[in-house]
This record gives C-alpha cells, sequence and structure tokens, in this order.
C-alpha cells in the first residue's frame, strides 16, 4: 500500500469515529435532557428533595455545571464505545494477516469500511502464494537435476572403470585396440568433468553472490581466445565462426567472469545450431555504448519460451538428457554477470536464426 493510500484509509477511519462519536452523543444528550427535564423532571426533583434537602438544592444551584459533568461523562463513554470498537478493525486486519501467512490459499475477507485494505492484503497473498510456489518449483527442479546428474556420473565413471579394467587384465590385446579403450575411457573422463562441472555450478549458484572484480580489460582479445577454446566444439559439428569486431575494445570489466558470460553464449549457440553452418559475431562500439551480437542458425524457440531462457534451470528442450544438455543455469548466470557489469542481453528469432544481444553502458 502506497502512501495516499494509506493516508485515504486512515483519514477514513478517522472521520467515520469522529462523526460516529458526535452523532452518538447528540442523540443520548437530547434523549437525556427530554427524559430529564421532560418527563422525569418533577418525580426526580421531589425524590432528590425527600432524600436529602441540602444535596438537592445545591443540583438546583449548580444545574449547568452538573449538567456539563453529565453530558461530558456521555460523552467519553460513547467515544470509548466507538474508539473500542474501531480497534476491532485492528484485530480483524491482524487476524486476516495470520490467515495469510498460514493459509494463502485463502480469499481475505474484511469489514466494507476496510475494502481499499481487504483488496491490497489480497494482492500480497497471491504474490505470497506465488512466490512460494516459485520457490517449490526452482527447489524440485534443481532436485531433479542433481539426480539426473547423481545417475548419469554413473555411467561414464563404469565406462572408464570397466575399459581399464580390459587394458590391465588382457594381456595380449593389439595397439588399435588398446587406442580405441584408451581413446572410449578419455571421452569417458572428459564427460566424467562435464557432469561434476555442472554439479558444482547447481550447488554454487543460489549460495554466494558473484564476486566482480573490474579491471580495464580488452574484449577483443577476449573473444579471440574463447573462440580458440571452442574450436574443437565447432570441428564436431562442421561450424564456422565469422567475427566482425573492432582490434581494440577498452572496457572496464571482470575478465574471467565476462569470459564465463560470453562463453556460455558461444556454447549454447553451437549447441544449437544446424551442423555445417556458420555463427556470427558482430561488436559495434561508440563513445557510450558496446553492442554484442550472437547469431546462429538453428530452431525456432517459440515465443514464450524466449521469455524464459534466462530464468535459472530452465530448458529449452525438456527432452534433453544431460548428454546433450546443460543444467539450465548457464544463461541465468550470464545474466546476472552482465547486469552486474551495468549491461543488458536478450533474445529474438530472426527467420531461421536465434540471436543475442549484449550492451554495455561505458
Amino acid at each position: 500500500m502506497n502512501n495516499n493510500e494509506f493516508s485515504k484509509l486512515k483519514n477514513s477511519i478517522a472521520i467515520k469515529c469522529s462523526i460516529k462519536i458526535i452523532l452518538y452523543s447528540i442523540i443520548v444528550i437530547v434523549i437525556f435532557a427530554i427524559m430529564i427535564d421532560g418527563i422525569y423532571n418533577d418525580e426526580l426533583a421531589n425524590e432528590l428533595a425527600n432524600t436529602n434537602i441540602y444535596f438537592y438544592r445545591w443540583c438546583v444551584q449548580n444545574k449547568t455545571l452538573l449538567m456539563g459533568i453529565i453530558y461530558l461523562i456521555i460523552f467519553i463513554s460513547i467515544s470509548f464505545l466507538v474508539i473500542r470498537n474501531s480497534n476491532k478493525n485492528m484485530v480483524e486486519i491482524i487476524v486476516a494477516m495470520d490467515k495469510i501467512m498460514k493459509n494463502p490459499e485463502q480469499d481475505v475477507k474484511l469489514s466494507n469500511e476496510l475494502i481499499i485494505l481487504e483488496n491490497r492484503l489480497n494482492k500480497i497473498r497471491v504474490n505470497i502464494l506465488t512466490s512460494k510456489n516459485k520457490a517449490k518449483e526452482e527447489v524440485q527442479k534443481r532436485n531433479d537435476l542433481l539426480m539426473y546428474i547423481a545417475h548419469d556420473l554413473k555411467t561414464p565413471l563404469t565406462s572408464v572403470i570397466g575399459y581399464l579394467n580390459l587394458l590391465e587384465e588382457e594381456n595380449q590385446i593389439s595397439k588399435n585396440t588398446q587406442e580405441k579403450y584408451i581413446n572410449i575411457a578419455l571421452k569417458k573422463s572428459l564427460r566424467l568433468e562435464e557432469l561434476i562441472n555442472q554439479f558444482f555450478e547447481i550447488t554454487r549458484y543460489n549460495l554466494q553472490e558473484i564476486p566482480i572484480i573490474k579491471n580495464k580489460i580488452d574484449l577483443s582479445i577476449l573473444l579471440d581466445q574463447l573462440l580458440d577454446e571452442f574450436y574443437p566444439m565447432l570441428q564436431e559439428k562442421n561450424l564456422k565462426y565469422i567475427i566482425n569486431k573492432p582490434k581494440q575494445i577498452d572496457f572496464l570489466g571482470d575478465g574471467d567472469k565476462l569470459a564465463r558470460a560470453f562463453g556460455n553464449i558461444i556454447k549454447n549457440a553451437i549447441n544449437y545450431s544446424y551442423e555445417s553452418t556458420d555463427i556470427e559475431i558482430n561488436v559495434e562500439q561508440n563513445e557510450d555504448v558496446i553492442k554484442l551480437k550472437f547469431r546462429n542458425k538453428g530452431d525456432k524457440i517459440p515465443d514464450y519460451k524466449l521469455d524464459k531462457l534466462f530464468e535459472k534451470f530452465y530448458r529449452v528442450d525438456e527432452a534433453r538428457t544431460a548428454t546433450t544438455g546443460g543444467t539450465g543455469l548457464g544463461l541465468a548466470i550470464t545474466k546476472q554477470i552482465i547486469e552486474l557489469h551495468n549491461g543488458s542481453i536478450s533474445v529474438k528469432n530472426d527467420d531461421d536464426f536465434i540471436e543475442f544481444s549484449v550492451a554495455f553502458n561505458k
């Protein structure tokens, strides 16, 4: 609830209480005056005179003062009753808040005079419910991924142990067979390393903020180094890269973290590119902004999935197994790193091309 809404609600309650106090006081005082002066005047006077003549005379002499005291008592009593009744609103609000914490699925119902607050509390209730469901989904996704990776760790490890045992146990084995077994064991070992890295990435993601240590770096050199590292992956799918960039791009940032961010984008482009196609990288810079665009040719991503690409643990193709896909954290981490550098990242489909755009303000 913003300040204006809170002020309106507070003023509304105060005005209603004041009106009730004044109105009820006038009604009671009028009724009291009619009863005393009009109906029971003589009877009360005679009764009081017979009981104590001195007190009767004092009352007659100080009638104005006595009536003022009586009216004040009436006013204070009515004020107390109205204020106590208004406190029921506070109790009602507290009870409603307790219900929201215990059972956010149930709608909040308040008195008519608290309708503004009722609407606001229901919005809070929906937000709490949404946050809880989202947190449960994220925990479930992370647990599922951990379970899948833990299960998939056994497969390459079993293969490595099996082929190494064969090499150890077989006395007479051809050189070609040895090379074959060693090659398979090496590939399985590399896959095992990748799965372990994914495992650490998942367990570490929410445990700490990504620290950024900024230094003056050259983004042009950084991109060249990254593309050299990805050369074996490019060769596997017969992919080529086309890069257009200035010779030097000075930037104040964390080179290791930016390498990780750009590496995730490039790796994503490789994984989702058609074979024998090109990956395009275009870099532009001016006095205020540095823009990078990564384009690859691959299957079109539905629009409703584009909005979720940067959510943690989200994978475009849910059918992709741990042997072909990642953890669903790469692009989420990429976005976080870029935003920590006061940048932004977006993605779009352009015909058969998928394009990631990154922009940094200098």
